[in-house]
């Protein structure tokens, strides 16, 4: 049977299960945004904003098109693309080590609720882990027998890894280190590799196999400067909710990536534990963790730019760590861990279920509202949202879910597509463009006890004018309003 299996099937069983339960959340609604716009939309969106998730949403246009946009629709790239992680990570393992730290290592990540978190959410992280690891593998085999197809299937990876995921490129840090010890090994007469297995061929000159990496990375540069350059521009306004990195996110950051405190606390014990014991073996997959969540420490520090879920695609690494542990225990006992793992992550489990937001308290419920709408929608209705330009993107989630039946968007002068953007304009005179309207739906932010208080500006003043609340519904993170014009 071979390695990848076991590790691939129980992770694509695992990210299955409740695939389409919880609602798409915000990053998952500018996804569904982007992706279903043409390519000329898209071309405009990367040129204003998210230039940076750019090819991931081509990807995803391409998809959709076929696959429709369904919630199921949206996600399942995603969970075979964790699938396919979980694969590569058994198969990595078993290069570095043997058959069981790869099975050990990939049954681990399956279980970890982060696994089946981002395996269910519409947006690029699940993808840059699988590439993150295929890359490293190839690399790794690149090593060990070097041919030009072995060098051109890293450099491909590779380039895929920063078009999918600019971060998952501090990568190559990791890289250099493999390739630096590599080279060095072999002018001691040495294998270079820190795999287990035999059959190295007569190894090529040092300086070759640097220029060989070097000339791996011309294609990689080529396809993602511009890329990088262009994201670099629209980071204050991309970014504009970061904080500043501090010391204890460093802390934090386990159970971040894990999506859940303990198991993430298990796993950084286990991967501490196996580091120690492999040695110069664990090199690679200790510096394929640390440099990357360092180096994004340290950027953070000058630019706000720590997002822990940007540093997903490191786990498999910190797992094949772990799997060295648990390699050294006996069957049972490290089954039995694994197992236990699983089950101190089931509370998690079940809750990323019904919600994808962390924490978990911010949940915006538009479902909910979007049921009501569609029971109680009356032909001339209008819609109104309050804040129209926020992240929580309020009109995008009450579309997904209405579609065709979402009322008239009466103050919409310009929609998100033709602006290039996020966020769509919206009528400077509101109370002309509200004229002849008798009943409006108010979408607000957060909970409202007085709706029509909470809308500030010239929008504000016309509702307060020419309405009155019916009725308020509130819901976790939203508050849904009616309103029917006085007199």
């Amino acid at each position: 049977m071979p390695v990848w299996l076991v590790p691939a099937t129980g992770t694509l069983l695992a990210t299955l299960v409740g695939l389409d339960t919880a609602q798409p959340w915000r990053d998952e609604l500018a996804t569904w945004s982007a992706a279903t716009r043409g390519f000329a939309g898209l071309i405009r969106l990367a040129g204003t904003i998210d230039a940076a998730a750019g090819p991931y949403y081509l990807l995803m246009h391409a998809w959709l098109s076929a696959a429709g946009d369904s919630v199921t629709a949206l996600r399942l790239p995603s969970a075979l693309a964790m699938a396919a992680a979980a694969g590569l990570t058994a198969v990595l393992g078993q290069r570095l080590w043997d058959t069981r730290v790869g099975t050990f290592a990939g049954l681990l990540f399956a279980v970890l609720p982060g696994t089946s978190r981002y395996g269910q959410e519409a947006r690029p992280y699940a993808l840059a882990s699988a590439l993150a690891v295929l890359s490293t593998l190839l690399l790794v085999d690149a090593l060990r027998r070097p041919a030009r197809r072995r060098w051109l299937g890293y450099a491909a990876a590779t380039t895929a890894l920063g078009l999918t995921h600019l971060v998952a490129l501090t990568l190559l840090a990791s890289h250099a280190v493999a390739v630096l010890t590599a080279t060095r090994a072999v002018r001691a007469g040495g294998r270079g590799d820190g795999s287990g297995d035999g059959g190295q061929r007569q190894p090529p000159p040092p300086g070759r196999v640097l220029r060989l990496w070097f000339a791996a990375l011309v294609p990689v540069t080529a396809a993602v400067v511009p890329l990088a350059l262009i994201a670099r521009g629209q980071r204050a306004r991309q970014l504009d909710w970061v904080d500043a990195a501090r010391p204890g996110d460093l802390a934090a950051l386990a159970g971040g990536v894990a999506q859940s405190t303990v198991v993430g606390g298990v796993l950084l014990g286990l991967a501490a534990l196996g580091a120690a014991q492999a040695g110069r073996r664990g090199l690679l997959p200790v510096s394929c963790v640390l440099a990357p969540v360092l180096l994004l420490f340290l950027a953070g520090l000058v630019v706000p730019l720590w997002v822990p879920r940007y540093l997903v695609f490191v786990v498999p690494f910190g797992c094949l760590l772990a799997g060295a542990a648990l390699a050294s225990a006996r069957l049972p006992a490290a089954l039995a861990v694994v197992a236990l793992t699983g089950l101190l992550g089931l509370p998690d489990q079940a809750a990323l279920r019904r919600t994808h937001e962390w924490p978990r308290s911010a949940t915006v419920d538009y479902r909910a509202v979007a049921e009501i709408v569609a029971s109680d929608r009356q032909p001339g209705d209008a819609v109104v949202y309050s804040p129209r330009g926020s992240w929580l993107f309020l009109d995008l989630g009450l579309r997904y879910h209405l579609g065709g039946r979402t009322p008239q968007d009466t103050l919409l002068v310009e929609g998100q597509e033709g602006r290039g953007d996020l966020w769509a304009a919206e009528c400077d005179r509101p109370a002309e463009c509200l004229a002849g309207v008798d009943r409006v739906w108010l979408v607000l932010a957060g909970r409202r006890s007085d709706p029509l208080a909470a809308v500030p500006g010239a929008k504000g003043d016309a509702l307060r004018d020419r309405f009155a609340v019916a009725r308020v519904w509130p819901r976790p993170g939203i508050t849904l309003a009616l309103l029917t014009r006085l007199g």
